[in-house]
Parts: structure tokens; C-alpha cells; sequence
């Protein structure tokens, strides 16, 4: 790829010198010709004068007058008739006075043209000058004029190529580096082209390949960050599939069972046992606690649905935050002591107000003490409190503190996913929907605050949430 580039820059540059060699050599030519010619028409008009003052009108020493000027000499007379020519015979030639510069000398002035001598047959350079006698012409053959053009054009010719040698030489270094640069683009942008987006080009320079370079490393950057960016959202979309779909089985698992139950007892009461004193109320109190559970889970996935869609309306205020605990820890008290649990609170300081919802804080509240009543064994302790994490912390850590079963610690991670059970079995037994920790993390977390549990087997569960302590547009 880079040697392809360098010989079509090589190329270009060479076309581009041949071209200015050939205009060179067209120029120089004409102008070398033109002031060779000027200049030897001045010479020869100066030979001319200067034999007019010293001629003594002797023709017979025309030859070796004519040697002594390096050209051919002719006397014509006043009616242009030719008195003598060191070439030719002068009866054989024509009458001169209708020649231009002959005519110009006969008028007194010098004279000059260029043509071809009829007799001779070549052309020549003529330059005539006045003299006593009539004029007396001075004539040099074209092709010497040209032989000594041709002498000074291939000097030029010389002179011109070697000054392009350096010109080729420094263009080879410029293809090279632009050759390298733009062969080092083609296959960055093949990789683009491939999908490889965290490629990048090496280098970058001042130059418009510079910055080109840094562009097309900023629009691999933004590619990459793009098609990252796309990634995740596959991923989550992907992963919020799961959800749905495992929401799905899970609420049609969890619906099925007291369905099911609802409909068999329902169907045995139809079948007779509606008027078996001994079976009837059972079978019917049995109905009740599924269609309550049915309730339940219901009331939970509106009231999920509405926290995950951001339809749930917050109402906060200031609260006070112990009495907020107080309220809960004492409502639950009844359902401890049916099973010997002592509960105590460990308030927080004196007059320390939360922003909140009082009303989803009570259902967080309520959410963790069920739970830590449910999964605490007779005897137990469950210990609810209050204190601020940081000195410089606007937020203030509510913890609920059993000594129930525990929870091993790889089921942790998705304590707070909807329908989650640690003990399926168990939890059925006792009545939870497998909701109510997905609620209480999306109700905390719309109040600012986050959620968080430390637990392990055999010795009880913390779950703990935060609340601010300030509105959240007042910290600012």
C-alpha cells in the first residue's frame, strides 16, 4: 500500500518536472535564439559601420574584407544593383533595392531582416548600413546562429536538470513521509471499516495528515464509545428480558398456587362438603387466607409497578426520625411476643428530623421487622436504631438487627430481586408474597437513600437504610 502511494507521488512529481523541463527548454530556446540573433545584429551592424568609414571602394578585396568580418559581404549600388559579394558572382544575382534592409540603407538608415537568399538557397541574417557608394550588407548564415543556440540550450538543458536533482531528491523524502502517513490512514480506516474501533493511529504531526489523523482517532473514540455504550444497553436489555420473563413465570407460579387451592376447596364445597359441619368452615377459612394472599401479592406488584415507573407519589417533610421508630417498633411488638422475641430501639440522638415519606418509611420499617419476626426463632432478640454514618454525612443509617436463621452469603447479591426467596418453602409457609425487599430497595432509594444487609447463617441478619437528614435541593 505505502510502496503503491510513494510511486504515485514519485510519478507525479517527475511529470510535474518534465513538464516544467520541457516549458523551460521551449522558453530558453526562444529567448537564447532571439538575444543571440539581437546580438549579432548589433555585431554585424557595427562591422558594418565601421567598414563604411574606412572602405576605399575597392571591390576587388570584398573575399578578404569579408573573411575579416566572419560573414558574407555585398557592395549594391544606389539602384540596388549588386556592385560586388565576396560569395557570388555579382552579374548573377537581382536587383536588391526591393530588399528590406536594403532599402533601409539606401534611405540612409541601418537595416536588418531575415530570410532566405534566393541565391544561395540558406537562410540568413542580413544587416546593411549606408556608405558613399550605395549600402554595403552584412550577412550570416541561420544555421550557424543556430548551431551556437543549440549550444547554449543544452547548457540550459544541463544546468536545469541538475537543479531538479535536489527538487527529486527532497520530493522523494516528502512522498515518502506523505506516502507512509496516508498508507498508515487507508489501513486505520480499514479497521474502522472492519469493526476494530479501539485501533488507533500512531503519531499525528502539525500538518492537514495531522490533523487528520487526530480526527479520525477522535471518531474511533466516539465509535467506541458509541458502540460500548450499545453494548450495555443490549446487555440491559437483554437482562431486563430475563427479568421480564422470570417476572412472568414468577408471577404465574406464585398466582397458580392459591388459584389452585381457591379453586379445589371451592370445588370440594360444591361437591357436598359445604354441608359437613366438620369440613366446611375448615375449607372455607382455607379459601379466605388465599384469597388474602392473592390480595397481597397484588397490592404488592401495584405498588412495585408504580415505584419502578415513578408514578408512586412521594409526599416528605421533615419528620422526626424516633418517632417515626418508635410508632413501628411498637406495632410489632404484639406479633414478637406471641413468639417470646424481645424487641428493643436504640434511638437516635435528641430532635434528629429526616426528609421523608412518614408513610414509606413505616412500610420499609414494617417490611423488615415482618421479616425479622417471621425468621427469628422463639427467645430471640430483634434490635432496631438509629445513627448518623459520618459527622459530615447529611444521612442518617436506620438498622433492623435480628438473631434469626441467617442468610448464606452467596444469596446476598439478589436478596432484593422480586419474587427471591433464600428458602421458597419456608417462605410460602409463612405468607410472604417475595416482595417485600424488592419494595422496601425501590422505596428507599426514591426517597435518596440506599439499603444494604449483612447476615450470616446461624446468627442472625442487619439490614440497614439510609435517610437524609435534608432536602435534597437544600444541599446545594
Amino acid at each position: 500500500m505505502t510502496a503503491r502511494i510513494f510511486a504515485k507521488l514519485i510519478f507525479a512529481v517527475v511529470s510535474v518536472l518534465v513538464v516544467a523541463l520541457i516549458a523551460v527548454d521551449l522558453l530558453a530556446s526562444r529567448v537564447a535564439e532571439s538575444a543571440y540573433v539581437e546580438t549579432l545584429r548589433r555585431e554585424l551592424a557595427s562591422k558594418g559601420r565601421a567598414l563604411a568609414v574606412v572602405w576605399d571602394g575597392d571591390v576587388r578585396g570584398v573575399a578578404g574584407v569579408a573573411r575579416s568580418a566572419g560573414a558574407r559581404l555585398t557592395l549594391i549600388a544606389p539602384d540596388g544593383t549588386v556592385i560586388a559579394d565576396s560569395d557570388v558572382t555579382p552579374e548573377r544575382m537581382e536587383n536588391h533595392r526591393n530588399r528590406p534592409e536594403v532599402m533601409a540603407a539606401l534611405g540612409g538608415r541601418e537595416g536588418s531582416s531575415i530570410r532566405r537568399s534566393p541565391t544561395v538557397g540558406e537562410e540568413f541574417l542580413y544587416v546593411a548600413v549606408p556608405v558613399s557608394s550605395g549600402a554595403l550588407r552584412l550577412a550570416v548564415p541561420l544555421s550557424e546562429i543556430r548551431l551556437q543556440v543549440n549550444a547554449i540550450r543544452k547548457h540550459i538543458l544541463i544546468a536545469t536538470v541538475l537543479a531538479f536533482l535536489p527538487a527529486i531528491v527532497v520530493a522523494a523524502v516528502f512522498a515518502r513521509a506523505v506516502s507512509s502517513k496516508l498508507g498508515s490512514i487507508i489501513v486505520y480506516a480499514g479497521e474502522l471499516a472492519k469493526g476494530n474501533f479501539r485501533a488507533r493511529l500512531a503519531g499525528g504531526g502539525r500538518g492537514e495528515l495531522g490533523i487528520l489523523s487526530r480526527q479520525l482517532n477522535e471518531t474511533g473514540e466516539k465509535l467506541q464509545k458509541t458502540v460500548e455504550e450499545l453494548e450495555r444497553e443490549r446487555a440491559e436489555l437483554e437482562k431486563l428480558e430475563r427479568i421480564r420473563k422470570d417476572f412472568i413465570i414468577n408471577v404465574s407460579h406464585e398466582l397458580r398456587t392459591p388459584l389452585a387451592s381457591i379453586q379445589g376447596y371451592t370445588e370440594t364445597l360444591l361437591e357436598g362438603a359445604l354441608h359437613e359441619p366438620q369440613h366446611n368452615l375448615r375449607f372455607l377459612s382455607i379459601i379466605r387466607q388465599n384469597a388474602e394472599r392473592l390480595g397481597r401479592i397484588v397490592a404488592d406488584l401495584m405498588t412495585l409497578s408504580r415505584l419502578e415507573l415513578k408514578t408512586e407519589k412521594l409526599h416528605t417533610a421533615y419528620c422526626d426520625l424516633n418517632a417515626l421508630l418508635a410508632e413501628d417498633v411498637d406495632s410489632i411488638r404484639p406479633a414478637a411476643a406471641r413468639k417470646s422475641i424481645t424487641v428493643g430501639l436504640e434511638p437516635a440522638p435528641q430532635r434528629t428530623e429526616v426528609f421523608c415519606d412518614p408513610e414509606a418509611v413505616h412500610q420499609v420499617l414494617g417490611n423488615l421487622l415482618d421479616n425479622a419476626v417471621k425468621y427469628t426463632s422463639e427467645g430471640g432478640t430483634i434490635m432496631v436504631g438509629a445513627a448518623a454514618r459520618s459527622p459530615s454525612a447529611p444521612d442518617v443509617e436506620v438498622t433492623v438487627r435480628d438473631t434469626g436463621v441467617g442468610i448464606p452469603r452467596e444469596e446476598l447479591p439478589r436478596l432484593f430481586e422480586r419474587f427471591y426467596r433464600v428458602d421458597k418453602a419456608r417462605s410460602r409457609e409463612l405468607g410472604g408474597t417475595g416482595l417485600g425487599l424488592s419494595i422496601v430497595k425501590h422505596l428507599v432509594r426514591a426517597q435518596g437513600g440506599e439499603v444494604r444487609v449483612e447476615s450470616e447463617p446461624g446468627k442472625g441478619s442487619a439490614f440497614s437504610f439510609t435517610l437524609p437528614t435534608q432536602h435534597r435541593e437544600d444541599l446545594t
